[in-house]
This record gives structure tokens, C-alpha cells and sequence, in this order.
């Protein structure tokens, strides 16, 4: 679910927190930057399941930390295992995890590998600046894990995505001939792309193209000549 940040007023977006103040608050700094946007809320597990199921949103900005239904505790658990449910019903939404218990998504770790969609983390200390920065990249359909401690040992990269880079920069090869060579689609090969950008630690930076970091870290990592 590839989005163009400029189609602000387009947006669709479902904040999931069960903390009033939190989730006043997030939906507040969210239709600042978002003016046209319709931002919807949910409170609990089920209820945001349903909203997922019924509504054709573009983003899920959700806290991990949530109850699964009315009148039951709050578990990072619950929080867990509907991320999981999302990933695997629908596996182009783009997620942004906003939580205290970032490191209860090493968990999940090959759900987050394979998920199409943008996936970025943000821990609740980061300033609402930062927040906004991972929402934008979520919806650029971008992965940013990097907050989760162990999510990486050293550096694990997948044969598919190595496979990219080598077809892009020792042959010099566009993202069409790429899923052609690969016998898969486009969408895919951007998908390895953000696994890979996630990987080698090289996100969108204001004035640099984000290939030729990408470029420059691979051959500092030694992955291509």
C-alpha cells in the first residue's frame, strides 16, 4: 500500500490506545500534520479488529500495551497478537507500533520481515517530530525496526534481498527487470528493498538518494563488490 505523503487529505488513519490522554493526544498531533485527514480511534483489541476489518484505511497507529475487550487489563500480549492478525490479514497495511514495550516485537520478528506493508517502531520517549518522521516513512510503505533491541544479531540478511542488491548494482539493473529476473513482482522487489534499507541501518534523509546509501553501506558491509 504504497502512499504518497502529499495525499494528506486522503488518509485514513486508526490510532489504537486504550490511555485516553494518549490517544487524545496522538489524534491531535496527527490531524495537525494530517489537516484532511479522517482519523478514527479504537480502545481495545476487538474493536480496532473491526475497524480494520470494515474500513479501508491507509495507516494503524497502535499501542501494544491494550486490553481485549472491555473491562480487561491491558497486556503487551494482546498488542502482540493483533499486530500478528494484521500482518497476516493484511499484509499491505502500513503500521506504526507507538509503545513503551518495543522490545516485546522480537516475538515476531519473521512476521515483521515479511510484512508488505510500511512497518516502522516508536517508542513512546521520542518527541512528536520523531513520531511524525516514522509516520511518514510508514506510509512510504518503509520499514524502521532499529528501536527493537536483538531484533538483529550482527547483520542477517535474507538470499532475496542480497540477490537485489546484486542485480541492481553489479548489473546495473531497474526495479522492473529486477522482478522479471526474479520471477517476482515490483511490489516485492520494493518490499525487499525496505528490508534491506531496515537492515543496513540507511533511512530517507532530506537531499540523498536513498539507493546510493544504500549502495555506499552494502559495499562498506562487504555484501557486494
Amino acid at each position: 500500500m504504497k502512499q504518497e505523503v502529499s495525499e494528506k487529505a486522503l488518509l485514513k488513519i486508526l490510532v489504537i490506545d486504550d490511555h485516553e490522554s494518549v490517544l487524545s493526544g496522538t489524534v491531535d498531533i496527527l490531524q495537525k500534520h494530517y489537516p484532511g485527514a479522517e482519523i478514527i480511534t479504537a480502545i481495545n483489541a476487538n474493536n480496532a479488529l473491526n475497524r480494520v476489518s470494515t474500513l479501508h484505511l491507509d495507516l494503524v497507529v497502535m499501542d501494544l500495551s491494550i486490553p481485549e475487550n472491555y473491562g480487561i487489563t491491558a497486556r503487551p500480549d494482546t498488542g502482540v497478537q493483533l499486530l500478528r492478525i494484521f500482518m497476516k490479514q493484511f499484509p499491505n497495511l502500513n503500521i506504526i507500533v507507538q509503545t513503551a514495550h518495543v522490545r516485546t516485537l522480537v516475538r515476531i520478528r519473521p512476521d515483521i520481515d515479511s510484512h508488505k506493508g510500511g512497518f516502522t517502531v516508536a517508542d513512546k520517549s521520542l518527541s512528536s517530530q520523531e513520531m511524525l518522521t516514522r509516520v511518514d516513512w510508514a506510509l512510504q510503505g518503509l520499514t524502521h525496526t532499529k528501536d527493537i533491541k536483538g531484533i538483529y544479531s550482527g547483520l542477517e540478511l535474507k538470499a532475496e534481498w542480497l540477490k537485489v542488491l546484486t542485480l541492481a548494482f553489479e548489473e546495473g539493473l531497474q526495479d522492473k527487470t529486477i522482478a522479471e529476473r526474479m520471477c517476482i513482482s515490483e511490489r516485492m522487489v520494493r518490499h525487499y528493498w525496505s528490508k534491506l534499507q531496515d537492515a543496513l541501518n540507511v533511512y530517507p534523509d532530506e537531499g540523498k538518494n536513498i539507493r546510493i546509501q544504500t549502495e555506499i553501506r552494502a559495499r562498506e558491509e562487504g555484501l557486494i563488490d
